[in-house]
């Protein structure tokens, strides 16, 4: 028995480091090395209305976009904290969606959910357990939740 919980608990940590094929593009491990998480500016009149990207951020989209591809960032009620974020990969730009540039990668938001991340930052993470983009340093929200994908807004 002990055997065979060891080797059952072995393969669960070996599919636990072994990283995730191309095919989920978005959470994808980059093969490149890691990058400072500094704030950049998306254009060089950033202002309260402006959503900065990072470093990172930058060139993962540049890794995973092709052709007129581009990040779109979304708010939509739910998670724990009430609004959570929604990133997904586009190519459609709407006449209400405001396009953030830095580096030739793109992040597009319409503008109900522009209200609710002015001035925030968009990064991508890379963790043991998990890559993904997140919203940092949202000036909107009040509290959000241990993962980040979630968040309360001030009043």
């Amino acid at each position: 028995m002990a055997a065979a919980w060891g080797s059952s608990l072995a393969a669960v940590a070996l599919r636990a480091v072994t990283p995730w094929r191309r095919s989920s593009r978005l959470l994808a491990a980059s093969s490149r090395p890691r990058v400072d998480r500094e704030a950049s500016s998306s254009s060089p009149q950033a202002g309260e209305g402006q959503i900065h990207l990072t470093d990172s951020c930058v060139q993962r989209l540049l890794e995973i976009t092709q052709g007129s591809e581009f990040l779109r960032l979304e708010v939509e009620g739910g998670g724990c904290s009430g609004f959570q974020y929604r990133f997904s990969l586009d190519t459609v730009i709407n006449p209400d969606d405001r396009v953030f540039e830095q580096g030739g990668a793109r992040v597009v938001v319409d503008s109900d959910s522009l209200a609710f991340v002015k001035g925030a930052q968009v990064d991508f993470i890379q963790e043991l357990i998990r890559s993904s983009f997140q919203v940092l340093n949202n000036p909107q929200a009040e509290t959000g939740c241990s993962c980040g994908s979630s968040f309360s807004v001030k009043l």
